[in-house]
């Protein structure tokens, strides 16, 4: 009787166990739908997009987790679906390239800009030679050390 109570006990343990799994949760499908984006609205992730075809992608994604797939795989299935542009970060070939490589050589060439400009001395400036004193500046500069 032990026995075949351990083992009932066993199998709505694993019964159970792999029902939650089946369902994924709601932070499992938002953590895929954060890396996609609503086609209908611009520049707004799915995760927080409110309109229907949104919770529409969210459900698919939803069951596509249940059946198994991965998130490379999802995220595959919508760009092939509807294009490069749903992904957060775009795949680094064709057009795309230009915004993995263009940052950084603009950082790097503003850089090297930045160490010249700053490594650059100014040249002393040459102090122009005063005037020759007029009459009247020589009379008083003599006086006044004549005084003092």
């Amino acid at each position: 009787m032990r026995y075949w109570v351990i083992t009932l006990s066993l199998l709505l343990t694993v019964s159970g166990a792999s029902a939650q799994s089946a369902t994924p949760s709601p932070d499992e499908v938002n953590r895929v739908a954060r890396q996609l984006y609503c086609p209908v609205c611009e520049n707004v992730p799915l995760d927080v997009c409110p309109t229907q075809a949104c919770a529409d992608w969210r459900a698919d994604i939803n069951d596509k987790l249940a059946q198994g797939w991965t998130d490379e795989q999802i995220k595959n299935y919508f760009a092939q679906q509807y294009g490069d542009r749903v992904l957060a970060r775009p795949p680094a070939r064709g057009l795309n390239l230009v915004v993995y490589i263009v940052p950084p050589l603009a950082l790097l060439l503003g850089a090297i800009l930045l160490y010249r400009y700053l490594r650059v001395r100014p040249q002393p400036v040459p102090i122009p030679e005063s005037p020759p004193a007029s009459d009247y500046q020589a009379r008083l500069e003599k006086e006044l050390n004549d005084r003092f």
